[in-house]
């Protein structure tokens, strides 16, 4: 979601900069544009950094036989990296 909104607050803010040629005396809707042009790139960026952060799982099965039954004994863990914080 925040990849998306990244971009349209980058095209929103690219309209408002380079297409509009309207003068309003209270607001600069050039500047607004620059501002929301930077606010979606910000946005995009934090949206992928997020994304690459995304929390894996390690899945470990160990099986092994019992000695005195004879039976296959499995074992399974799961756990989540250690880098990952």
């Amino acid at each position: 979601m925040s990849i998306g909104l990244g971009i349209v607050l980058f095209v929103i803010g690219a309209i408002l900069a380079f297409a509009l040629n309207i003068d309003v005396s209270w607001v600069d809707l050039q500047l607004v544009g620059y501002i929301l042009m930077a606010a979606g790139v910000v946005v995009f960026i934090l949206g992928l950094v997020f994304l690459m952060r995304r929390r894996r799982t390690i899945a470990t099965s160990h099986t092994s036989v019992d000695p005195r039954s004879g039976d296959a004994v499995r074992r399974e863990e799961t756990s989540a990296p250690d880098d990952v914080v």
